[in-house]
């Protein structure tokens, strides 16, 4: 368990480091490392420390699957914010701007195949992330595959595009509200999982004492 999110979190810093520093260079490489260590304490704290007291077979492959699913969501959370600003403060504009760059602007095509695919999962592997966030997750993903075609000339895509042009910041809004349901519930039944398997070891322990 500890191996796997090493991994994860290895990889992610990666990629924060590499994407700043093709757009900053040097600076973008010593901001990357800073988000990066930062990001790191924090998963540490909250997901990897916990974990590494949860000894039995079946509760950590759930809440393995459970904070591996959430990773995605919570950087796809970050775009999302970053996107809502974008609107209003020049700062975020920018920064969204390079990773459309950086994406060939195919960034929310991407995402939105991401999360539908995401979305499936909890259908097929409903005894580790409950269905309803599948739905949820996928619900999002859909709007966001149509929200990256807004740009194609297609009959279809007209029936559609005005309302993305009208109301793109309530969408935008009530998409993050969905992302951060979904991301704070995976997180508090992780710790629920947790705190039971503790009770249950406590438990255990002191009806060992009473035998003895």
């Amino acid at each position: 368990m500890s191996k796997t999110l090493d991994i994860i979190m290895a990889g992610i810093i990666s990629g924060i480091v590499a994407f700043t520093t093709s757009q900053l260079g040097v600076t973008g490489t010593i901001i990357g490392a800073v988000i990066g260590s930062m990001l790191y304490q924090f998963m540490s704290h909250f997901f990897k420390e916990p974990l590494e007291n949860v000894n039995t077979l079946k509760t950590p492959k759930r809440v393995e699957s459970q904070i591996v699913y959430a990773f995605p969501l919570i950087i796809i959370l970050a775009i999302e914010i970053i996107y809502l600003l974008s609107s209003f403060y020049l700062g975020p504009r920018e920064i969204f701007q390079s990773m459309q760059t950086a994406t060939d602007w195919n960034l929310f095509r991407t995402i939105g195949v991401g999360l539908i695919i995401m979305g499936v999962y909890p259908l097929l592997e409903p005894d580790r992330i409950p269905p309803i966030y599948g739905l949820a997750v996928l619900g999002v993903g859909v709007v966001k595959l149509m929200a990256g075609f807004v740009d194609y000339n297609s009959p279809i895509v007209a029936l559609y595009s005005p309302i993305f042009q009208h109301f793109n910041v309530l969408i935008s809004i009530v998409l993050i509200a969905v992302l951060l349901y979904v991301i704070v519930s995976i997180i508090q039944d992780s710790v629920t999982i947790i705190r039971k398997e503790d009770q249950s070891k406590i438990s255990k322990g002191e009806l060992r004492e009473i035998e003895l």
